[in-house]
């Protein structure tokens, strides 16, 4: 959680539980058409037995009862009747009597499971009237008591079969009113450490579990789910379901006895919950505190980025410029304090072991702060992004219509080991008017934090410091993620693992690359000194950039004219490790890759020879991904067909992979670059966190059935 202050976690409080109320539900207890689930029943039984073999105090309230004496008596009905009876209408039976039937079947089901793993268990029936006895619930209290000091299992259900209550109903003398709700009781009679209400499903869900809408709630908090949930139907077999799961739930919860929903069909769902594995539903009486630091606090971070954002949008362009250029100068006179906070970050990930090659992107080189700060200057010298009229059109006589551009809103970036990237998505978010919310790795966590207090030191007080908020824990981002009202795009920078699982993860757009698996295809007609320079380039440059060639694909020519070893040679030189596709590795004896898919990001690369340039963008088309692929040939046709035909982001001709970025293609700075086939593909700089807006200027017109309107849709943009 992001309390930030020590207090525990929602699921560590199951370290300490010793006695535990375990109710269960007549769907777990039944299969669909009413008979026993032996299996279910079963593994219950051995996960209790395991409980009470680590000395747990174990209660089991059942239901179940009403449902097995119905299915046995009308069994003995059918067989008792006659011909003649069974043409005529059957009587309803009797509730109380299928509970008096049923009690003695489920009891002795339970008897002869516990039996076979050497437990003792002891029926109680109860009923709501008992509980107005203030000796009959010391009594209970002691039987149960002295039953667990035996290592006896207790199980409890409602005595239906005399009780005198005719319906289910609630007082405000705290009686049951179902299993539920006895199950509820029954943990604060008892002072129960944990109260575990198994269900048919896996728990609370935001509406009926079988609408793939629904989103399972892992921890119910009163004043954000209640009169937010779409209940759906009741338990098919017993009283209550769910609501009434709930309603028991947060009593319990109230008076300090915390309670999990989970599901009864999972052969280890108790065991889980003992274990603290974050399954089903949990309901505690300090859920409130816990959603004040996590989600209100996402919320309010994202709610403040957008405020700030609309106060940027507000000043001039010249006001917007002046930010820029102040931040440009705080790094420059801060480079030093800088400088110590990333090397202590180095130092850190070199003793943790940490590969090189993340090691290499942490480190803010010699440089680079100048490097930044001269990006910052350039961006702020480029035309003012916002509110540039992309199009103008004459509706109608006096009619105006303007397409103009637009910020976003709220970004929300995710990057790992890249503190130079916090600047400039942040100095890209400032130009285009956004609001930013970012979280770096925590390999980062001492550069990100040095770097965002001397960026929002410099940003004015009267659009405020929050414009950019620095999310310092993991656990944030599940929560921001959902905020699909406050963000309004998604970019993941960093591993495939990271950009699925936010894409899975979200309803929000998510615009960003997994790998960068970039290639470079040596044609036949290639100059080699051109070919080496460029293939060097690519591989050696920066290694550990997501623009690095990972494969080098080699027409089949070059193999007989010595050209691919000429190649080879040259990597080698270079301390670069080849791997090789199928003909290749044969052809220079070098080891095949685990995959031809693969992002090395170090001093390593695969290679692979190919037909012709058909061959080399199904072999890209295949094994890429849609980053920058490069060919180097002195054949224009080949060239211009490899320009066309390669479905990537960026695709060059004679010229190194390295070039694509946004600073060098003069964007001024990148959030990253995109190979998602949206609004923006490659180095994406302030033109890719631009929407439209429409302005329409009139003078009173209205539509009236469009009777006195006479449209022209004149283009007036180059005018």
């Amino acid at each position: 959680m992001m309390n930030g202050g020590g207090a525990e976690t929602p699921r560590t409080f199951v370290k300490e539980v010793k006695r535990i109320v375990i109710k269960v539900g007549t769907a777990v207890v039944t299969r669909g058409d009413g008979r026993l689930a032996l299996g279910r029943l079963g593994a219950l039984c051995e996960q209790i037995k395991e409980l009470n073999y680590q000395h747990y105090e174990v209660i089991v309230v059942t239901s179940g009862a009403v449902g097995l004496g119905r299915q046995r008596l009308k069994y003995r009905q059918l067989v008792n009747s006659s011909f003649a009876d069974l043409q005529k209408p059957q009587d309803g039976l009797d509730g109380k009597a299928c509970a008096a039937v049923g009690q003695n079947c489920i009891m002795a089901l339970y008897d002869t499971l516990f039996s076979q793993l050497d437990v003792t268990s002891a029926q109680l029936l109860v009923t709501d009237s008992d509980f107005r006895d203030k000796e009959f619930r010391k009594q209970l209290k002691h039987t149960i008591e002295s039953l667990m000091s035996l290592r006896v299992v207790p199980i409890i259900n409602e005595n239906d079969a005399v009780s005198t209550r005719r319906a289910p109903y609630e007082d405000s003398s705290g009686i049951f009113w179902d299993n539920d709700s006895l199950a509820a009781l029954l943990a604060l009679e008892l002072n129960a450490d944990l109260l575990v209400l198994l269900s048919d499903v896996e728990g609370l869900y935001s509406g009926p579990p079988s609408d793939p809408e629904s989103k399972l709630i892992r921890t119910y908090i009163e004043r954000v789910h209640l009169g937010g949930i779409t209940f759906g139907d009741k338990s098919r077999l017993g009283r209550g379901g769910m609501t009434a799961k709930v309603k028991a739930a947060v009593m319990a919860a109230k008076a300090g006895v915390p309670v999990i929903i989970t599901s009864g069909f999972d052969p280890e769902s108790i065991l889980k919950v003992l274990q603290g594995d974050d399954v089903g539903t949990l309901f505690h009486r300090d859920a409130h505190l816990w959603v004040k630091t996590k989600e209100t606090g996402a919320r309010d971070m994202a709610v403040a980025a957008r405020e700030c954002s609309r106060r940027l949008q507000a000043l001039s362009s010249e006001d917007r410029k002046k930010i820029l250029l102040d931040i440009a100068n705080a790094l420059e006179a801060n480079e030093k304090v800088i400088k110590v906070e990333n090397e202590a970050d180095v130092a850190a990930a070199e003793q943790a072991g940490m590969e090189k090659s993340l090691i290499a992107r942490l480190a803010l080189k010699p440089g680079k702060i100048t490097s930044l700060s001269k990006s910052l200057r350039v961006l702020a010298s480029m035309e003012d992004p916002v509110g540039h009229v992309l199009k103008t059109t004459e509706l109608a006589d006096g009619l105006m219509l303007e397409k103009t551009s637009s910020p976003l809103g709220v970004l929300l970036i995710v990057f790992e080991a890249r503190p130079d990237a916090l600047v400039q998505i942040a100095s890209l978010a400032i130009r285009s008017g956004n609001g930013l919310l970012l979280k770096g790795g925590k390999e980062a966590r001492r550069s990100n934090a040095i770097l965002h207090k001397v960026i929002t030191d410099a940003i004015p007080d009267h659009v405020g410091r929050r414009l950019i908020g620095l999310v310092t824990s993991r656990d944030e981002i599940p929560d921001l993620l959902k905020l699909d009202d406050v963000i309004d795009l998604v970019i993941p920078r960093g591993s495939n693992k990271l950009v699925s699982t936010i894409k899975a993860s979200t309803k929000i757009p998510v615009l960003g690359h997994a790998d960068g698996v970039c290639h470079v295809y040596v044609d036949k007609s290639a100059n080699m000194q051109t070919a080496k320079r460029i293939v060097v380039d690519a591989k050696v440059d920066y290694p550990a950039a997501c623009n690095a060639m990972e494969t080098l694909l080699v027409h089949k020519d070059l193999v007989s004219s010595g050209g691919l070893n000429e190649l080879a040679l040259e990597l080698r030189n270079e301390g670069v490790v080849l791997h090789g596709g199928p003909r290749a590795s044969e052809e220079l004896s070098i080891p095949e890759p685990a995959s031809l898919h693969h992002e090395y990001s170090s001093l390593a690369c695969t290679v692979e020879i190919v037909d012709d340039v058909h061959a080399a963008i199904d072999y890209i088309h295949g094994h890429g991904s849609a980053h920058t692929d490069c060919i180097i040939s002195e054949d224009r046709e080949v060239a211009e067909t490899f320009l066309r035909q390669v479905d990537s982001a960026a695709v060059f001709h004679n010229a190194s992979t390295r070039f694509c970025d946004g600073a060098r293609f003069g964007l001024g700075a990148e959030v990253g670059i995109s190979t998602s086939r949206i609004h923006a593909r490659g180095p994406v700089g302030v033109e890719g966190l631009l929407t439209t807006r429409w302005l329409l200027r009139g003078s009173g017109q209205i539509v009236d059935g469009d009777k006195g309107v006479t449209y022209t849709h004149k283009d007036l943009t180059t005018v």
